[in-house]
This record gives C-alpha cells, structure tokens and sequence, in this order.
C-alpha cells in the first residue's frame, strides 16, 4: 500500500496531467474531514462558516495545484490556504458589533451539572491558544508546522500550547463542594 504522501502525490500529479475528477474526488475525501474539523473548531462554525471555508479552500487549491512544490505534505498546505481563508473571514467579523471570537479575553468557562464542557472550553480559549492546541494536540502537527503554518515562531507555538494546557487543568480542577 502506498504512503499517503506519495499516493497524494501520484493524485495530484495525475490530476494536474489528466483532470481526472476521480484523483479530486480522491484527495476530497481524504483531506476534507481534518480540514473541516480544524475550521470547525477554530471558527466555532459561525453562521455555518466552517463548510464555506473548506469549500474556498479546495477552490483556492485547485487553482493554484501547479504551484506546489511539495516542501510539505498536501495536508499541511491544504491547512495554510484554510488558515488565510480563516484569518480574512475574521478580519470581515471583526467589523460586526458582536464578535465572540475576537474577545481578548477568555469567556466564562461554561459548566453543565457540575462537568466541564471540554468542547466549551476549548472554544473559551483566546484565539492563539486554542489554534495551537488543536493543531497539535487535536491535529497532530508539529511546533514547526504550526509556526510555519500560523506565521508565528516554533516558541510562541510551544509557550501557547503550554498556557493553552494549564488554562484547561485550571478549568478541569475540581471546585469546593463540586461532587
């Protein structure tokens, strides 16, 4: 069986030669999950966003398929187009009144029947902290992938996941009179 890197690579060359809608619907499947999970959680799917984003993204990819110079693995610069679809669209609700999620400041951590909502939380966390820690420890990548990827150095990644972890044991840390 064939590396995915290599098969995403034998697919993308066939569909860059050919336009075989097969290869696409191929790397589609294969890519779209991960890609929608991290615009679902980056984006907390405002007004449903998060399948618009992965949507430009493949548009965005298929136009540019020739420029790709595999200096990393398809996924990753499937990642870096979501990211700068993510980054423009927050730059447009940045300009609505009510923007939860460029609040500088974490939101309450929401609690039901006494348990910490874990999905919550991670949306609680600011902006920085939260891209980080999915990324990696949700994701997969590496420091040096998230740093490439978010335009930030390897130390920041590394300092925002560190500050990411302790915010969700601060917040997973039993309460007096908590059960």
């Amino acid at each position: 069986m064939p590396q995915p890197e290599r098969a995403d690579r034998e697919l993308l060359d066939e569909l860059v030669r050919t336009g075989d809608e097969g290869c696409f619907r191929t790397l589609y499947r294969r890519h779209t999950p991960a890609l929608y999970r991290i615009a679902l959680r980056l984006t907390d799917d405002r007004d449903g966003s998060a399948e618009e984003l992965v949507h430009d993204t493949w548009i965005s990819a298929s136009e540019r398929w020739t420029g790709f110079r595999w200096q990393s693995s398809l996924r990753t610069w499937l990642t870096g187009i979501l990211l700068n679809h993510i980054r423009n669209a927050r730059r447009k609700w940045r300009n609505c009144p009510a923007d939860p999620l460029h609040d500088e400041h974490a939101a309450p951590v929401p609690m039901l029947d006494e348990r910490l909502d874990l999905g919550s939380a991670i949306k609680a966390l600011p902006e920085g902290y939260r891209a980080v820690l999915v990324m990696h420890d949700i994701e997969g990548y590496t420091h040096e992938e998230i740093a490439g990827l978010l335009e930030i150095e390897v130390g920041t990644s590394k300092s925002q996941l560190s500050r990411s972890r302790k915010a969700l044991r601060h917040w997973l840390e039993p309460r007096e009179g908590a059960r």
